[in-house]
């Protein structure tokens, strides 16, 4: 048994919280200072946190593991101008083999006054290798010559169905690709990594994650990515709480194979079948009800209601809840027309009320808002999406933006909310995102002390719920996990200012000291005094 005491714990209901003992991964009891050292006098372990704060270990509940993993390898192609970006894929392209492929993750167009790169700016910088880099959003990708011609990708190649090919006057592809139909025609002739080396990727990445507070994640990435976690857990290995979700392309192998949501135990566990309805806001691919603004572009609709439907009805007959990525207000509308169909098949034959999510729920009509907590249907949001995004949405979206990102008009509509960061989209620090819902400002205070549309802030009470029980209850686990409290198994954070004593904008500034998983340091800062591993 371990005890941590002079500590000012997060433990709304009780009082006071200064003490926490520790029994075999479970909290056995939380209480003031004398009455946890008194009642446990014969612990193992007695640590003097000298004043520091715990609180409960935090939950991406929207990930992407591989591709985190695989961008740590990758040029950063997060540049405010096309030529900072252009010198950063030449010094990595020197380093490189003749004919390796050039890989790069993060670019933005929007931030670029020239808008869009093309195949000829990577040819200059290159020197004959094939490029791939892939937008920030991931809904795009930006190909060089050599990669168009390694995929046969010429003036008379299609556009794939759900895919785009940016073409020029002259009908030549530019080498900008949007959505993953698209994309997929470039990453097929890209060499993958084996099973052995993403698992030596994501075995590397999940240690960064604890020095984060991240104690858990929900991933959204494809089938390697599930081999790999499995075969981490197979050997004791996996020391996150992750909650995989089901590829669409591989839906009927787990089927075939028995799983179905919330199988696995705390460690690895079965999530919802990820579908995409559209595309994204940078590309202007999100699915709206009227254009963008200043264009007459509508966006992309991936699915209609009765395709969403169709396959809705053979999940949920055989035991597996939804997860459909849905930006535009069209695209919300659609997949909610759909959940609306769904929900009535499962009370008619008596089948659970599935745990079904909306992904991003970007931006959506006013009218359509409170239905997510009409139908019971999860609002997976990202809080750090919408500084992000925030001049963006104003200048594609114009009135619109003031029903997009509405985490406050979603939540006092009843809706269920949980917090993400969509990494690599975005940064997977969860500090950056409490101080994005609390804030509504970038790291740099823009756009000012009251933050973007400041009637969407959250308090820091509700987007710490949104990290740590709400992950945990949507994925029926929230009986034993996501907050402090005696008979929970032990994750914690231990970090050496409070929270609710700082300035909102200092959020984003925290470090954990510490991070516990069923009650074993996971995680120590090598300059923190005391010591907190066995």
């Amino acid at each position: 048994m371990e005890i941590y005491h002079n500590a000012n714990i997060y433990a709304p209901g009780i009082k006071p919280a200064e003490a926490l003992a520790v029994d075999r991964e479970r909290i056995l009891a939380i209480g003031s200072d004398a009455e946890i050292l008194d009642s446990f006098s014969g612990a193992d372990s007695i640590v003097n946190l000298d004043g520091r704060t715990i609180w409960p270990g935090l939950t991406d509940a929207h990930v992407h593991l591989q591709h985190l993993a695989e961008s740590r390898t990758m040029v950063d192609c997060e540049t405010k101008t096309l030529d900072e970006c252009l010198r950063r894929v030449e010094s990595a392209a020197r380093t490189l083999p003749e004919n390796a492929w050039v890989r790069g993750h993060g670019w933005n167009q929007n931030l670029w006054k020239e808008g869009f790169g093309s195949a000829a700016h990577l040819d200059q910088v290159c020197g004959g290798r094939p490029a791939y880099l892939t937008a920030k959003s991931l809904h795009a990708a930006w190909a060089n010559t050599k990669a168009l011609e390694l995929a046969g990708i010429n003036a008379r190649t299609p556009d794939p169905p759900g895919g785009i090919l940016q073409r020029d006057e002259q009908g030549q592809p530019t080498g900008i690709l949007f959505e993953n139909e698209a994309m997929a025609l470039v990453k097929s002739v890209i060499t993958k990594p084996t099973l052995n080396e993403l698992r030596a990727m994501i075995k590397a990445l999940i240690p960064d994650l604890h020095r984060m507070g991240l104690i858990g994640v929900h991933d959204f990435d494809g089938l390697d990515c599930w081999e790999v976690l499995q075969s981490l857990h197979q050997v004791k290995a996996l020391k996150l709480r992750v909650r995989k979700s089901i590829p669409f392309d591989h839906l009927d192998t787990f089927i075939e194979t028995g799983f179905r949501t919330d199988h696995g135990d705390d460690w690895l566990n079965i999530g919802n079948l990820k579908l995409f309805s559209d595309g994204a806001l940078g590309p202007k691919t999100g699915a709206m009800l009227a254009p963008y603004e200043n264009s007459e572009e509508l966006g992309t609709l991936l699915l209609t209601e009765s395709e969403i439907v169709k396959i809705g009805l053979h999940a949920v007959n055989h035991g597996i809840a939804l997860a459909i990525h849905a930006i535009g207000d069209r695209a919300n509308r659609v997949v909610l027309d759909a959940f609306g169909k769904i929900r009535r098949y499962e009370e008619e034959h008596h089948l659970p009320h599935f745990q079904h999510r909306i992904e991003h729920v970007q931006v959506i009509s006013p009218e359509d808002l409170p239905r997510l907590a009409e139908l019971g249907i999860i609002a997976s949001v990202q809080p750090v999406h919408a500084p992000s995004d925030m001049a963006m949405a104003d200048r594609y979206l114009g009135l619109r933006s003031r029903y997009a990102y509405a985490y406050r008009t979603l939540k006092a509509s009843g809706a269920t909310l949980v917090f993400g960061s969509d990494a690599p989209v975005e940064p997977v620090n969860p500090f950056q995102g409490l101080h994005a819902a609390v804030t509504r400002q970038n790291l740099d205070g823009a756009p000012g002390d009251d933050g973007w549309h400041p009637e969407e802030r959250l308090s820091l009470t509700e987007a710490i719920e949104g990290f740590s029980i709400s992950p945990a209850r949507i994925s029926n686990r929230g009986g034993h996990l996501g907050r402090l409290t005696p008979g929970y198994l032990a994750d914690f954070i231990l970090l050496d200012r409070d929270p609710f004593a700082m300035e909102p904008m200092e959020l984003a500034s925290i470090k954990p000291k510490a991070t516990f998983i069923a009650g074993k340091c996971v995680y120590q800062d090598p300059a923190l005094s005391v010591d907190l591993k066995p």
